[in-house]
């Protein structure tokens, strides 16, 4: 199948299905001499992990991901990185009525139609389950990036349906993300947040919103003209994560309200230091980075899978009804906060090594 490889000279390919033995994937390009162990990717994946808390999925995976190759004495070798991540908690009976039919605003129908097979077990290869392993290579490129960058990336729940967070930019930090299980540093509007999902869950339904990434540190030279436009990258990155509907980039479409001569970031100088004093443009100005903070949102949909009656036709085209078994989100942003994270280094890191090039 097309579409599994991402990057130019960091690249990566994500492999496996939902309910398969393994999920994993294979990194080129990654720089030798990078000490490396299974510990440095941990965190992420445990971030990313389904069954934290009571907001997200009850699958049980511990999600301890294996490095197979491309390390010699705990550091890379310049060849490919194999890592793989097993499935332990598969419940594919939960799907078997679902080969019959197919699901409202899932991949059944479209996969079906275009393949002639499809994989009815959690989605197969539609499934978010494989997300796990892209998080694992973020966390690589992300290395690679801090090993040369005073980078920090920092991704945040802004708003669950109308409830909207108030964020100073300038100051998140991880560390105050992950202070409760909505990953929202609006303390007071994370509780609201929290409150919310779980009365969307109890009644079987699901609810979207928005997640916010600030990125710091990022060297004014990222993205190459016309169609590798860091942002164009940032857009194509985000928009292949499960679920995503929506990407903007600084002011994004409320930029749309405003003149030319309030939108403009002037440049000024401070301290030897060429900024913009303004930042609508998001940190990318022609495509390419200006070294200011770049700020990007990702709309996310209701979490397709819902534990309500609905209507939708069987494989002949019969009108049934149906209703969804098993394990599912009510809300992906929280689990979705370390993807967007891990999406974001693996534009990162392929722009560096690519302007690195240049110089």
């Amino acid at each position: 199948m097309a579409g599994d490889n991402f990057g130019q000279l960091f690249r990566f390919t994500n492999w496996g299905e939902s309910h398969g033995p393994a999920i994993g994937g294979v990194i080129e390009g990654c720089p030798a001499g990078i000490a490396l162990s299974a510990d440095d990717l941990q965190p992420a994946l445990d971030r990313r992990r389904p069954g934290q808390s009571k907001i997200v999925t009850q699958r049980k995976e511990a999600d301890q991901v294996a490095l197979l190759s491309g390390i010699v004495d705990g550091k890379t070798t310049g060849t490919p990185i194999a890592l793989m991540i097993n499935n332990s908690d598969q419940r594919s009976k939960d799907y078997s009525e679902m080969a019959q039919l197919y699901r409202p605003s899932h991949a059944d129908f479209t996969y079906q139609q275009k393949y002639g097979i499809r994989d009815v077990a959690g989605g197969g290869r539609s499934s978010a389950r494989v997300t796990a392993a892209t998080v694992a290579a973020g966390a690589l490129a992300e290395k690679v990036l801090q090993q040369h960058l005073p980078l920090s990336i920092t991704a945040y729940v802004k708003s669950v349906g109308n409830l909207n967070a108030v964020v100073d930019t300038e100051s998140v930090s991880r560390d105050a993300v992950e202070r409760n299980m909505i990953r929202c540093p609006d303390a007071a509007c994370a509780e609201q947040m929290i409150q919310l999902v779980e009365q969307v869950r109890k009644q079987g339904d699901s609810i979207g919103g928005v997640i916010e990434c600030v990125i710091k540190g990022a060297p004014v030279g990222l993205g190459e003209p016309i169609f590798d436009k860091l942002e164009a990258d940032l857009a194509k990155a985000m928009l292949s994560i499960n679920a995503s509907k929506g990407f903007e980039v600084g002011s994004g479409f409320a930029g749309t309200e405003m003149l030319g001569s309030k939108h403009n970031d002037p440049f000024i100088n401070e301290q030897g230091r060429v900024i913009t004093q303004s930042n609508f443009s998001g940190g990318i100005q022609g495509g390419i980075s200006n070294g200011m903070p770049i700020i990007f949102r990702v709309a996310f949909k209701p979490t397709a899978t819902i534990i309500k009656d609905q209507m939708t036709v069987d494989i002949s085209g019969q009108p049934t009804e149906f209703k969804a078994r098993g394990r599912h989100d009510p809300c992906v942003l929280p689990r979705a906060v370390p993807i967007v994270e891990a999406m974001a280094a693996l534009v990162l890191c392929d722009h560096w090594l690519r302007f690195r090039a240049y110089r």
